[in-house]
């Protein structure tokens, strides 16, 4: 891999309580290179979300980072006075979030937040920052752009929707993209429109891209890698052909088995028993081991590392005899 445009390394997160500190993400690190979507997937409250707030210095009070280092081009993002990381968001890093309703203005027509977007980030006059708002409309897949751009939120279906804000989110061009769940308000036709617009245009631009959701399906269509988040930490992290055919983490596996084929019939899904745990009450040692079906002794008092199995990390101990082998 080339070197990374992201370097997340030991990411911590807290959330101060008055009943004590809960630790919401563990020792988190990834990297992203240029050009390339990873894919961030796990269970809801895994933590998936918060590592995309986090990087954007966007978490809500009392959650903060308490630990680790967020680097963007080699240089340190999150330790920066909140002026400058609102130059950096927008600019630098694109975000796309689930509802676009949430993203767009309803009083605004769509033209002028993008107008307004373009402008703040580039040195382009509001005519010129207009045709090029019509040419990302255009990119993204909007009909009549040159009309569509004067229309207002509410005129537009909720694929479309999602079509602008992705416009938005790359109109200045950003090295970065964190889009979390893009797809999951749409119907599935839409979904696979958008997935298909999202890694087309980052992929002509040349962005990274963490992609957080929590369908494998949209990872295995859309990732070049993938890291399955348990309970605030990362518990395996490679290429998405790997993980998908051939998971080794019980938790990672448990997820594969519960997506649906069209090779095989079977009478019910496959799924996890039990749920994630709340933060309040991780479990001493790996904290999936409730849920394991080959949970041993060690499982139970010691948390495992992430060990280097060929090309993929995996925090397992039943991986610890290949991990020793492979150095």
């Amino acid at each position: 891999m080339s070197e990374a445009l992201l370097s997340v390394r030991d990411l911590r997160v807290e959330f101060a309580t008055r009943r004590g500190k809960l630790v919401a993400l563990d020792g988190v690190s990834f990297d992203i290179a240029p050009g390339e979507i990873l894919g961030m997937v796990g269970e809801s409250g895994a933590g998936k979300s918060l590592t995309g707030l986090s990087i954007i210095n966007q978490l809500d009070p009392p959650g903060s980072v308490v630990a680790g280092e967020i680097r963007l081009n080699g240089a340190r993002i999150d330790n920066l006075p909140p002026a400058r990381m609102r130059e950096i968001r927008g600019r630098r890093i694109g975000i796309i979030f689930q509802d676009p309703l949430t993203s767009l203005n309803p009083l605004l027509r769509i033209g002028d937040q993008l107008v307004e977007t373009i402008l703040a980030h580039s040195p382009l006059s509001p005519k010129q920052a207009r045709e090029r708002a019509i040419a990302w409309l255009a990119e993204v897949g909007i009909p009549a752009p040159d009309k569509r751009i004067d229309g207002y939120p509410h005129e537009f279906s909720g694929g479309m929707r999602q079509r602008v804000v992705i416009a938005l989110a790359l109109c200045a061009e950003p090295a970065l993209v964190i889009a979390d769940e893009p797809t999951t308000a749409l119907d599935v036709s839409v979904q696979a429109q958008i997935i298909a617009v999202l890694k087309n245009i980052t992929r002509r631009h040349g962005a990274a891209v963490l992609l957080i959701t929590h369908d494998m399906g949209v990872i295995a269509e859309t990732a070049d890698r993938v890291a399955v988040m348990y309970a605030g930490r990362i518990v395996e992290i490679g290429a998405v052909a790997d993980v998908v055919r051939r998971p080794l983490h019980p938790y990672a596996r448990g997820l594969m088995a519960a997506i649906p084929t069209l090779e095989t019939r079977a009478e019910r899904l496959a799924q996890i028993p039990g749920a994630m745990p709340r933060l309040n009450a991780i479990p001493r040692g790996c904290a999936f081991s409730p849920r394991c079906d080959r949970v041993f002794a060690r499982c139970l008092v010691e948390r495992p590392p992430l060990l280097t199995i060929g090309h993929r990390k995996v925090a397992c101990w039943l991986h610890l005899e290949a991990a020793e082998e492979g150095r």
